[in-house]
């Protein structure tokens, strides 16, 4: 396997893992901050509906550093986390169209997010069928 290739795939992983520490850490442990980055408005969630996407993106952390751990002797991995990946690309635009107030910071992060999702998804994706199709041919 090409050393880039594993070096870009490492950094990629690294990323998604960081991005998602921030993310769930934010949500989990300081929604009154999340509710005024993304609304300019006070922490009201009643139902616990952030808290809850915030486990969802603990399980995205996990699943993502166990991916970056084992992927060069599995590599079915990437596959899985593209998977993750695409489980979010309707949810933030969703968001973004029915929430009663967002900010200029909110609407970026929630605008970019869904793009962001799949770009990734099919670079994981294209890279699973490199280092599978070089397995193959070895």
């Amino acid at each position: 396997m090409e050393e880039k290739l594993k070096i870009r795939t490492d950094l990629i992983l690294l990323a998604l893992v960081a991005l998602d520490v921030l993310l769930s850490g934010t949500a989990l442990l300081f929604p009154s901050f999340w509710f005024r980055l993304f609304h300019g408005a006070a922490y009201v969630d009643p139902q616990a509906l952030l808290k809850r996407t915030g486990a969802v993106w603990v399980a995205f952390t996990l699943l993502q550093f166990l991916a970056l751990v084992r992927w060069k002797k599995q590599p079915y991995w990437l596959v899985l986390i593209a998977g993750v990946r695409l489980t979010e690309i309707f949810s933030d635009w969703t968001y973004l169209a029915f929430c009663s107030s967002i900010t200029v910071s909110g609407w970026i992060g929630l605008l970019v997010s869904p793009p962001a999702n799949l770009f990734f998804a099919w670079i994981l994706i294209r890279t699973w069928k490199q280092v599978t199709a070089s397995e193959r041919v070895a």
